[in-house]
Parts: C-alpha cells; structure tokens; sequence
C-alpha cells in the first residue's frame, strides 16, 4: 500500500541511486511522463488522434456522477478495460497510461475514484500526496470510498461501457488497478463476474485483510483471470499475502499468476519516483498476454 511505511522504505531505496525523489519531481509532470515512457505523452495529445479517440465523461452512479477518462482506437469495436489508479488518482500520468492501452486495441475507462469528493485531477503527480498539503486533503477523500461503494461503482461503469458504440459487449472486459486501485479491480469481476474476464492488480494494496470484505475473499465469486504484480518492499514486509492469494484462487479454480517483481511499491506508475521501466513493461507485457487470451 502507499502509506508511509512504503515512502519511507522507498525514500532509503533512491538514496542508493543517482536519480532521486529531487530531481525527478524537478523535471515537473510532463516531463517525467515523456522521458518514462518514449512517445507515450504524444499518445495523448492530439498528434495522435487518428489512431484513438479520447473524452472526459461523465457516468451516472448510486452516488452520483464519476468522471472518468475514456480512450479507444477511432474505429470498430474492441474488449473494454477499467483502470483503477493510484491514490493520487486520475491525472495526466494515467490518462498517458490508458491511452497506451487503447492503441493496443482497448476500449479504457479510466476513472476517477474520487469523484465523491471532486473531479479529476485531484493532483498532478504521484510525489504531490505525501506532501502536508496533500496528505490533509486526500485523507477525507480516501475515507469517502468504501468497499460497498467501490463495488457499486465498478457495476455502474461496466454498465456504461456496454453501451458504448467504442465497445464489443459480447467479449469480456478486464480491469486494472495500481496501489489501492488493485483491490477495486477484485471488486470490479465480483460486482460484474459474468462480464469481467480478467483483472491486473499492479503494486496494489490491501488484496489480503482480517476484514470480512477482504478482496481476496471475493475470489469465489469471480469468473476472471488475475495477474497480481507484486512490489518487492510489499513482500518483504507482508509475505504472507502472496501464498494467501494463491491458496484463495486455487480453492476458487481461478487461473492467478502471481509474481513478486524486482522493483519498489509504485514501480509501474509513469510519473513515480521509483518507475522502473524494464520491470513496468514486463508487467505490462504480461497483463496484455492475459487481455488477449481472457477478453473473448
């Protein structure tokens, strides 16, 4: 999870490399999306409208109207993804993300969890949360999201999505989700297990509580796939979680690959201090594997 204890694990981890938290979040947010991801920020400006189409929507809830970030290929038809992001929410870093998604043939949704509180973006990057500023303002947002909630929410943009025109709503859809949005991608394939073929949970937090409503419960009443990406600081300070995913989706019959990455908690999130690049792509590479497989 994105909490202190991983900032400040993350903070002893740059010390040991040239580039650190100061020189990154001097480079400001559009700069460090371009140099993460090479051509990705042209992917969504309009140099690049040809090949998807992108609008800000708005989506009717229990609890009132989400806005989101929906991007897809200009023309056909194409599986639907909803992706979940981290806890500094929706912003430029992650519409860049779903719009790399899209130009891989997917119809994304990218939304913004917060939408009780405000609209999108809540902040501008990643680095802006653990400031005092940042912190006292996320804090009653993040309390404002609830499990049953979340589930709510994820039925309501399934919904919506198999409407759309972008959309082949006889294929399944898939979910993705970074720090606390991987246990909203659980919730999305409970809340929607006859439509949601497949979920990526990516650095997430929380997959595994004494709660009754722990994510990892939910498995039995899922029909996906997973793929669970694991930070290395997440594991070693609960290692317990990963041998609990794995008994709960084999006693559930569900196909989970779930692998702890050589990388820091955030490490798939462009615009965080600790991207790591090789290891971001090489989730991502298999989360598209799974997409492709899965989304039928």
């Amino acid at each position: 999870m994105c909490d202190e204890i991983s900032e400040a694990e993350n903070e002893r981890w740059m010390q040991g490399r040239a580039f650190g938290r100061r020189e990154f979040a001097g480079l400001g947010a559009s700069a460090s999306v371009a140099m993460m991801m090479p051509g990705a920020a042209m992917a969504a400006s309009s140099a690049t409208q040809a090949a998807v189409t992108a609008t800000t929507v708005s989506i009717p809830t229990a609890d009132g109207t989400a806005d989101a970030y929906f991007v897809h290929p200009a023309k056909g038809r194409h599986p639907a993804v909803i992706l979940w992001p981290d806890i500094a929410g929706l912003r430029e870093a992650y519409q860049v993300m779903g719009t790399h998604l899209a130009q891989a043939g997917y119809a994304v949704l990218v939304v913004n969890q917060y939408y009780r509180s405000a609209k999108a973006p809540i902040m501008n990057s990643l680095a802006e949360w653990r400031t005092e500023e940042g912190q006292a303002r996320l804090k009653p947002m993040i309390a404002a999201i609830t499990p049953a909630g979340t589930s709510a929410d994820a039925g309501s943009f399934v919904d919506w999505l198999a409407k759309q025109p972008a959309v082949d709503a006889k294929r399944k859809m898939g979910s993705s989700g970074y720090c606390m949005g991987g246990a909203f991608t659980f919730r999305t394939a409970a809340a929607r297990p006859d439509h949601v073929g497949a979920i990526a949970s990516f650095h997430g937090g929380g997959l595994v509580k004494e709660a009754a409503d722990s994510p990892h419960l939910l498995l039995p009443k899922m029909k996906a796939q997973l793929l669970v990406a694991v930070a290395q600081n997440d594991d070693a300070r609960e290692p317990a979680t990963k041998d609990a995913l794995r008994d709960a989706a084999k006693a559930a019959g569900r196909t989970a690959e779930i692998e702890v990455y050589p990388a820091q908690h955030g490490w798939c999130t462009i615009d965080a201090p600790v991207y790591d690049k090789e290891q971001a792509e090489r989730a991502w590479g298999r989360m598209l594997a799974m997409f492709r497989q899965a989304l039928t």
